[in-house]
């Protein structure tokens, strides 16, 4: 039986293991906090960091594949893996590039795709000189994620928020749409397509909101979109999986925004919604099996469950009685056991739902299943 490990065991690392229970294959996942979602659906569980060389190194060499759920793990003993003949998806030259904001904004630009013009800063005074540049959104080159290390600089009064430290300044786009499409490649260079996704954000934490599948998408803009994709992964020159998230602007123009060379929370609808789910397809990848169809089987929304603004503790989720009444919604309860504001606790995906109906029913999810605290 072919072994698997999974640098990282939050969320998706646990949605990866769910998938797993169609394939044989002996899993293995490697994380530095013993009671994350993971830890009780793999074959074996070790406790250490996934930033450590030595660490990393000893838990892959046991191994015939290694894969990721999270881009910030050390890359040099991945290399080293690689070397000595572990198979490694993403590989690590790709995650080298995904790391760093402004190594991945440089990728976009020497392999010609199209994305938001920037700057490269140093120094948060560097920023003083590139005022004719506002609006803009600063972007720090390394240890951002979920929204954080991210500022909105729309003003020269707003400069102070920018970061001292190796960042991308980006300019501003007038956005029409922001959307996302998964893009699965396997070992003989094969590549599947799932279809785009629109996401709508919370303006206030920055963090996806909910989804709609399909996107709506004029042919031209889809076929830019796929293009565009297509030729991304195609330059990563590597199998696996990978989000692409994407601006359509207000002139119809079709930009990068970032990528993900792993499952993504843009592609969680795919577990009910497609044929073949985004983590279905990774391991399709990581096992050398043909990547399977991704045709929508229903129109579908996914509301993310984020902590309840004022609770923090050990987490309870509110409005199961609710949530069992509708037979078209599916719950994902991630089994992390502390709740606080904004952090991700699960999703909801709905099926059946029509565009014109999705901001109503996001809004009733979002009102009725909630991640609070429990009272002492």
């Amino acid at each position: 039986m072919i072994k698997v490990g999974i640098l990282g065991g939050g969320q998706l690392g646990r949605m990866l293991l769910e998938a797993a229970t169609k394939f044989e294959v002996e899993t293995h996942i490697l994380e530095n906090q013993e009671n994350c979602p993971a830890r009780l659906l793999c074959d074996h569980f070790t406790l250490g960091d996934i930033k450590d060389f030595d660490t990393v190194y000893q838990f892959g060499k046991k191994l015939d594949c290694i894969t990721i759920e999270i881009e910030q793990v050390c890359v040099e003993a991945l290399e080293k893996l690689e070397e000595e003949g572990i198979n490694v998806i993403p590989r690590p030259a790709v995650l080298r590039i995904i790391q760093n904001k402004i190594t991945q904004k440089e990728f976009y630009t020497n392999h010609n795709i199209p994305t938001s013009p920037y700057h490269i800063t140093n120094q948060q005074k560097e920023l003083l000189s590139l005022t004719q540049f506002l609006p803009a959104v600063h972007k720090i080159g390394v240890g951002g994620y979920d929204g954080k290390g991210v500022v909105l600089i729309k003003t020269e009064a707003d400069l102070t928020l920018g970061f001292d430290a190796p960042s991308v300044l980006e300019k501003m786009a007038e956005i029409e749409k922001e959307i996302a499409i998964q893009v699965a490649v396997a070992s003989d260079g094969s590549v599947v397509i799932c279809p785009a996704v629109e996401m709508v954000f919370n303006p206030r934490l920055n963090l996806l909101d909910y989804q709609l599948c399909p996107a709506i998408l004029d042919q031209k803009i889809t076929e830019q979109v796929l293009k565009i994709a297509s030729n991304l992964v195609r330059a990563f020159n590597s199998p696996g999986i990978f989000a692409v998230e994407l601006f359509v602007d207000k002139s119809g123009t079709v930009l990068v925004n970032e990528t993900a060379p792993r499952v993504h929370n843009s592609g969680h609808h795919s577990i009910e919604a497609l044929a073949t789910s985004q983590f279905e397809l990774l391991w399709q990848v990581l096992l050398n099996i043909p990547l399977g169809p991704t045709e929508i089987l229903s129109p579908s929304i996914m509301v993310n469950i984020i902590g309840a603004d004022g609770h923090s503790g050990k987490a309870l989720l509110e409005g199961k009685k609710e949530l069992s009444a509708k037979s078209n919604l599916f719950l994902h309860w991630y089994g992390k056991s502390e709740t606080k504001p904004g952090r991700k606790m699960g999703h909801v995906t709905a099926l059946n739902v029509e565009p014109p109906a999705a901001a109503v029913v996001a809004d009733w999810i979002k009102k009725t299943i909630r991640s609070i605290a429990k009272e002492n």
